[in-house]
């Protein structure tokens, strides 16, 4: 049975221990794997924790047994995201995010395609992309993603995101996470 289907406090208690094993990691779980839909940890109506229990129990699970816990979950995709860092690679190759400005789908991945060796899938919501999906093998490794971008995307794209991080905030890898540093 899935979390979310419990009741009301046999969910919370769920997202309260699975907190309790990624504590170490919460500040950097807030800072580079935010809800877009909740701003404050404190604020939000049932804690942030929903949605990372959300990520782990949609993800996470299917990951065993190669990941077996929450924890190592969360710290090996934090790894993942900074050892193929998306943001960075298409920076790179000029495409940046931008409300106005439309690239072209084609180029977006492609510019993915021979960073990361894999095509990655692209969700868009009116010419906007909503998610940049790279899918990974068993054993994480980059893998083609089966949906086709283009099923959902036009042409040409803009990526209405959140701002890049500055360099001297960006981390490259997570370890293990002293009390002080969440």
């Amino acid at each position: 049975m899935a979390w979310y289907s419990l009741s009301e406090d046999a969910a919370l208690l769920f997202v309260k221990r699975m907190l309790q094993k990624v504590s170490s990691l919460v500040g950097t779980l807030e800072k580079y794997w935010p809800s877009l839909t909740c701003d404050a940890f404190s604020t939000c109506e049932g804690g942030k924790g929903l949605f990372w229990a959300h990520e782990w129990e949609k993800h996470g699970t299917c990951s065993f047994p190669v990941i077996q816990d929450e924890y190592s979950y969360f710290i090996t995709t934090l790894n993942l995201y900074f050892k193929y860092n998306v943001t960075k690679v298409l920076s790179e190759a000029g495409y940046v995010p931008s409300s106005s400005q439309k690239y072209p789908l084609e180029g977006v991945v492609s510019a993915i395609e021979n960073a990361v060796g894999a095509s990655p899938l692209l969700v868009c919501s009116d010419g906007a992309v909503e998610e940049l999906h790279i899918c990974f093998s068993k054993n994480l490794k980059p893998r083609n993603c089966i949906t086709d971008s283009r099923s959902t995307c036009p042409q040409h794209i803009t990526f209405p995101g959140p701002v890049p991080l500055r360099s001297e905030n960006c981390i490259t890898e997570v370890t293990e996470l002293s009390e002080n540093e969440t």
